[in-house]
């Protein structure tokens, strides 16, 4: 017999993540070229895009940035929720 189940699964919102480390950074005083050199790119092309939305920072770098603000890292990322249909019985696999 299988049973539906609705759950919320937490997804990065990217853009909102970006704004959220822009903001951040503008509240901490830093600059872009302070966050480069703290992370020791060649280029600020990096922080450019996680500012933008396009990538995330890895998560050493986010660990460093919430030090860097001040703040813990579920402050940092922004999530939304969405909704997944589960069909039970799920089947789990075990290992040894």
């Amino acid at each position: 017999m299988e049973n539906t189940k609705i759950i919320q699964k937490p997804v990065v919102d990217l853009v909102a993540t970006g704004k959220n480390i822009k903001n951040l950074r503008h509240c901490s005083g830093f600059s872009v070229r302070d966050l480069q050199c703290i992370f020791g790119f060649e280029y600020p092309q990096a922080i450019y895009a996680w500012e933008s939305g396009k990538n995330i920072p890895s998560i050493d770098n986010l660990l460093v940035l919430a030090q860097l603000f001040n703040v813990n890292v579920e402050s940092i990322v922004i999530t939304n929720q969405i909704e997944i249909e589960i069909t039970e019985p799920l089947v789990l696999m075990k290992t040894a």
